[in-house]
């Protein structure tokens, strides 16, 4: 028996390519959905990680900011508890000053000059005396500039004739001065005394403080 296919051939093979073309478009969608879908959800999740990292490191940034804080607050109080031993240390240093100041006096001023009036200010001393010639006063200059531990630097003010003193038959001259020295603190002087002092060195004078 001889059987004939009627049937258009090339139309159903036609329809088959359609067929075929229409189905792998719709897997390929479905593919690229399913793609773009995981893509999306990686990147929430990437994005969820970089937010918790974030948050991370706000609360981190937080944290130190207040201990920044903290330690500005410790280095001022270290500053002011500073600045109020030095100011104690500066007071247990000084205050023999005037008993060292006394005693420079006493030892450097010559027969025939006599203080009157003696000023301290800090450092700076001023004196005011009698002297019977214009020579003791350079003597008592002298003596203060090279011959003293604890003073230094003496200027003379003015000197200047004072009123005759005694009988008119035996009148005195004297001359009436005013000096102005600085007084060394014992941070300043020298580790080693001058050769022929007498004063304390300063390590003494620093420990009687």
């Amino acid at each position: 028996m001889i059987l004939i296919n009627l049937l258009p051939h090339r139309e159903e093979r036609r329809r088959r390519r359609k067929q075929a073309f229409y189905a792998g478009m719709v897997v390929a969608a479905v593919f690229g959905l399913l793609l773009a879908g995981v893509w999306y959800l990686a990147l929430v999740e990437m994005m969820r990680v970089q937010q918790s990292r974030n948050e991370f490191l706000q609360t981190e940034i937080k944290r130190l900011e207040v201990q920044i804080k903290d330690i500005a607050s410790l280095k001022t109080e270290i500053e002011a508890l500073k600045a109020r031993q030095k100011v104690v240390e500066d007071f247990q240093i000084d205050r023999n000053m005037p008993v060292h100041l006394l005693n420079e006096l006493a030892a450097r001023t010559p027969e025939g000059v006599y203080l009157t009036t003696v000023r301290q200010e800090g450092q700076s001393v001023a004196v005011t005396g009698i002297a019977q010639t214009n020579e003791r006063v350079s003597e008592f200059l002298r003596n203060t500039a090279y011959n003293s531990t604890w003073l230094e630097r003496p200027e003379l003010v003015e000197i200047k004739a004072a009123a005759q003193a005694g009988t008119v038959r035996d009148p005195k001259r004297l001359f009436d001065f005013s000096v102005r020295l600085t007084l060394k603190r014992p941070q300043d002087l020298e580790t080693v005394p001058r050769p022929g002092e007498s004063s304390p060195a300063p390590a003494r004078a620093a420990s009687a403080s």
